[in-house]
């Protein structure tokens, strides 16, 4: 594992010091000033997208076709959409007045809030730097992610779209990616009201999001907590088995599983579950014609506790493994693994799998399926495969109807939890106006 050289904690009260100087200058509020850092940021990842690649390989073993996917191209479209768009954000807003005020000229003028944080996870460690920049936090100082691996506060695109100034911490469980955004975040935008800091933060739970949200209550900061949990999926006999499959196990097998999103467990009706986890197979066989064991072929967990926390689910579960469940601890590899027979009190059921681990849970029926998922935490996310309106009878972050996973990256959806899930949201693309805040003009009477 790559070193990392760690802020003092002297050192991040005088970059404090310095960010809070740099944004009380004014010259953040400049929308031409603002378009300029995000083009700036957006030719920082085009212009290192190789070593980008190279850096997310080393600390995930991913291959490049998956990071070029899921985080360096949707990273710069992030910067590109918020280029073209914080005009518009920024723009003073004239609210809609009832007839006993139509004698007033009232405006709402778009502030930036200050110094903010970004505390950014392992799983995709340059998307949730850079786009958590262009979007979080509407009327909130700062967002909050620790599904089981990380805090999140606030988001560097659409903090700088806000004209914020801010502070990034990188995962230190993805060094290779922290030092490299240590080297290039200097160089592409202005140290006066970007910079960052590294060190060893542990998040292993939800736990820590409600430490982090206490301490921000003393201080009147607004958070807004992305905590994760057990995402399910009930999948409808009717359905397109075939095309069900492919979404469910890739949703499963991207990056190794460690997406806060990804299924975490299937609930299939019983008569259905042979065809079905037989379909997860063809899917997985397809995905990937040689081993996954190749180096470069398929993600690994990202450290050897990771490793070990997934493997001793796999090793305690009761349930039957269909196909997958090799192991190896010096790669930190766990192969895609499909488990049917799981029964509700399982080990896999236990805790967020966060790995490529993917139970499937026979249940009698829809209405057993909606009761187990209502008696327990509310999710993430659920997804549907077919037209059962389950949705309307069950609470969770997202509802997904036929697919899984995609719905964070979607532009003008809300992402955020419910419950021991999370409280608030970002929206994709559209981050600016949540880390900005709207203060109201004087009113003049009978003003043109």
């Amino acid at each position: 594992m790559a070193e990392l050289e760690y802020t003092s904690l002297e050192g991040i009260e005088q970059i404090h010091k310095n960010l809070r100087a740099g944004f009380h200058s004014g010259k953040s509020k400049d929308v031409k000033y603002r378009k300029y850092q995000l083009l700036q940021l957006a030719y920082m990842i085009q212009d290192n997208t190789e070593r980008f690649r190279e850096a997310l390989a080393a600390d995930l073993g991913r291959p490049p076709f998956e990071s070029q996917f899921l985080e360096i191209g949707s990273s710069i479209m992030e910067a590109r959409t918020a280029w073209a768009g914080v005009h518009k954000w920024a723009k003073p807003e004239k609210p809609p007045l009832s007839m006993i005020s139509t004698p007033l000229h009232s405006v709402i003028y778009k502030e930036p809030k200050g110094v903010v944080l970004i505390i950014s996870p392992f799983n995709y460690p340059v998307w949730t730097s850079m786009c958590p920049l262009v979007r979080l936090s509407l009327a909130q100082n700062g967002s909050l992610s620790t599904h089981g691996l990380c805090l999140m506060l606030s988001n560097q695109v659409g903090a700088i779209a806000a004209g914020n100034a801010v502070v990034l911490k990188p995962s230190e469980n993805a060094p290779h990616v922290a030092s490299l955004l240590t080297e290039l975040i200097p160089k592409y935008l202005d140290p006066e009201l970007v910079a960052v800091v590294n060190g060893v933060l542990y998040t292993g739970s939800g736990r820590v999001g409600r430490i982090v949200g206490v301490a921000a209550a003393k201080q009147l900061t607004p958070v807004s907590l992305e905590l994760g949990g057990k995402s399910p999926v009930f999948i409808d006999p009717n359905c397109d088995l075939e095309v069900a499959a492919k979404r469910i196990m890739w949703g499963k097998v991207v990056n190794a599983g460690q997406t806060c999103v990804a299924p975490d467990y299937v609930l299939v009706p019983i008569d259905f579950q042979e065809k079905f986890v037989n379909a997860l197979k063809d899917a997985c066989d397809e995905f990937y014609p040689e081993s996954t064991s190749t180096p470069g072929a398929y993600s690994r967990l990202i450290t050897p506790q990771a490793f070990k926390r997934v493997k001793g689910l796999l090793d305690d579960t009761k349930g039957k493994i269909v196909f997958g469940g090799e192991t190896d601890e010096k790669q930190k590899f766990i192969a895609p693994t499909v488990v049917k027979d799981v029964a509700f009190n399982d080990s896999l059921m236990s805790e967020e799998i966060f790995g490529p681990i993917l139970p499937v849970i026979p249940v009698k029926d829809v209405e057993e399926a909606i009761k187990f998922v209502n008696d327990n935490d509310h999710p993430l996310a659920f997804s549907m495969i077919q037209s059962y309106p389950v949705f309307t009878r069950t609470q969770s972050g997202a509802a997904v109807a036929n697919d899984v996973l995609l719905h964070p990256g979607i532009e003008g959806l809300p992402f955020g939890g419910v419950g021991p899930s999370g409280s608030g949201y970002y929206t994709a693309g559209r981050s600016a106006p949540l880390n900005s805040e709207e203060i109201p003009a004087n009113c003049d009477l009978f003003q043109d």
